[in-house]
C-alpha cells in the first residue's frame, strides 16, 4: 500500500523537545554561529547524532530567517528542517552583555560551529585565549577567505557545463557544495574532537567552501582526465559517463531511468526486457561487445534504439514489476509532490520519519538521522525550536557563570 502524507499517523513529540543524553554524541554541546545551509546541516546533523547545539542569532533572526520555502504565514520550511533538535537564542553580538552570554556559552561548550568572518571576539586569535581545549570549526568561501557561496562556487566546479543535453551551461538545484560542506565540517569537528580526548588540545579546523568543490571534482577523476588525457568532459543529457544508463519513457508518458555499472546489471536489464539478442547484434554492427562495460558505453546510442520502443510499449507498472523481478537497477523520475504522494519510502514505514508537530507551523513528515546505529541510536526526530525560545535560559546560565570563579576568559570588545 503507497503510503499518503494524509495517512500517515501521528507520533508528535512535543512541541520544543529536546531529548538530553540520547544518541553517540550525547555530552558534547556546541555553539553554533551560522546562517543558511552547510554550517546548519551541520550543527542538525551533529544534534540528531546527540549533541547539544545551541545556535546564536541576531535579535529577528539572521538572514536565512525567511527563506523559502515558507508556509502561509511566512514561516521558513527552509530554517525549520535546518534546525531541527537545537536549542535557538537571539543575542546581538554587537552589544557587550551579549557578547558576554555567548563568550560564556561558548567557554562553557568547549566547541564553536561558525561560517561567520575570522575578526573580532570570533577571531580564532581570541577564542583561544577563552580554553585551552577549545575546538573551533569555522567554515570560509575561498581559500583566502574572501566571501563564496553555492552559487558562486558551482560555476566554477565545471560541473554546469557537463549537465543537460546542450553546450549551455545548467546549473543543479540541489545545493550540492554546501551539503557536502555541511558533511566535511561535521568530519572535521569529530577529528578534532578526538585529538581533544586523546591529547587535551584544542585547535581551529577550516574549510573553504571552494576548496570543497576542488577536491570533489579531483576526487572523481575530473582533473586527471584533463590532465592525463586531454579531455573535457561533455554534456551527455541523462545518460551515465563511462558505462549505459539512459532514461526512458513509458507507454503512459513515465520516465524511468536504468543503469548497468557491472556485466551483472547488463544482464539483469537484458533478461527483464528479453532483448538480449537485439542488443548484442546492436553492439555487434558498431564493433563492440556489450557484455563489457566499455563495448556498452561506445555503443549505447544503438542500444538505447533497442530499447526505447520496448519502454514505449509497455505502462510504468508493468515495467517496475518487470525489472523487481529480474533485480534490474532502476529509478522512476518523480516531482516533490510525487515523492511526498507515491513513494514508500517517504513514510512513516521508513524508520527515519515520524509525523512531528513544529511551533507555529504543523505536523508534517520529518527525519532523523539517516544513519543506523545498532547500540548507540541518534535521536528521535524533534522540531525546530522557536526563534530564540531559550534565550532566557541561556542568559541566566551565562549570569550564574560570570559569577563563579570560571567566568569568560574575554571582555566584550567590538564584533
Amino acid at each position: 500500500m503507497v503510503a499518503k502524507i494524509s495517512d500517515v499517523r501521528d507520533k508528535t513529540p512535543a512541541a520544543n523537545a529536546t531529548v538530553p543524553g540520547v544518541g553517540p554524541l550525547a555530552g558534547v554541546e556546541i555553539a553554533e554561529f551560522s546562517a543558511f545551509v552547510a554550517a546548519p546541516l551541520a550543527g542538525m546533523t551533529l544534534a540528531q547524532l546527540g549533541a547539544s547545539v545551541t545556535r546564536i542569532d541576531p535579535p529577528g533572526g539572521g538572514p536565512d530567517q525567511f527563506r523559502m520555502p515558507v508556509d502561509d504565514d511566512g514561516r521558513s520550511l527552509y530554517w525549520a528542517g535546518l534546525n531541527k533538535g537545537k536549542q535557538s537564542v537571539e543575542l546581538n553580538l554587537k552589544d557587550q552583555e551579549d557578547q558576554r552570554v555567548a563568550q560564556a556559552l561558548v567557554e562553557r561548550a568547549g566547541i564553536v560551529l561558525t561560517n561567520l568572518p575570522d575578526r573580532g571576539w570570533l577571531a580564532w586569535s581570541n577564542l583561544k585565549r577563552m580554553r585551552e581545549d577549545l575546538i573551533c570549526i569555522r567554515l570560509v568561501g575561498q581559500p583566502d577567505g574572501a566571501p563564496a557561496v553555492d552559487f558562486t562556487v558551482n560555476p566554477s566546479s565545471g560541473f554546469p557545463c557537463a549537465t543537460g543535453p546542450s553546450d549551455e551551461p545548467i546549473n543543479h538545484v540541489l545545493p550540492a557544495w554546501d551539503v557536502a560542506a555541511g558533511l566535511y565540517l561535521c568530519t572535521g569537528l569529530l577529528a578534532a574532537l578526538q585529538h581533544r580526548e586523546r591529547t587535551g588540545e584544542g585547535q581551529e579546523v577550516r574549510l573553504s567552501l571552494t576548496d570543497v568543490m576542488l577536491a570533489t571534482v579531483a576526487n572523481l577523476g575530473y582533473v586527471a582526465d584533463v590532465q592525463i588525457n586531454g579531455h573535457v568532459r561533455p554534456p551527455l543529457g541523462n545518460e551515465i559517463y563511462g558505462t549505459f544508463g539512459k532514461d526512458f519513457v513509458t507507454a503512459d508518458d513515465r520516465r524511468v531511468m536504468v543503469a548497468a555499472l557491472t556485466d551483472r546489471q547488463w544482464k539483469s536489464l537484458t533478461a527483464a526486457t528479453g532483448l538480449e539478442h537485439e542488443l548484442t547484434l546492436a553492439g555487434q554492427a558498431m564493433g563492440q561487445e556489450v557484455a563489457h562495460d566499455r563495448g556498452r558505453w561506445h555503443s549505447r546510442r544503438a542500444l538505447e534504439a533497442v530499447l526505447e520502443p520496448w519502454f514505449a510499449a509497455r505502462p510504468l507498472i508493468g515495467i517496475v514489476q518487470a525489472f523487481r523481478e529480474n533485480g534490474v537497477l532502476f529509478g522512476v523520475y518523480q516531482d516533490f509532490g510525487q515523492l511526498v504522494g507515491e513513494d514508500p519510502w517517504c513514510s512513516e514505514d521508513n524508520p527515519i520519519f515520524a509525523r512531528v508537530q513544529h511551533p507555529g507551523t504543523g505536523s508534517y513528515l520529518t527525519p532523523s538521522s539517516p544513519l543506523a546505529f545498532s547500540v548507540s541510536p541518534g535521536s528521535p526526530p524533534l522540531p525546530a525550536p522557536r526563534l530564540g525560545q531559550d534565550t532566557a535560559r541561556i542568559r541566566e546560565l551565562a549570569r550564574e557563570q560570570e559569577m563563579s570563579a570560571d567566568g569568560p576568559a574575554l571582555r566584550p570588545h567590538e564584533a
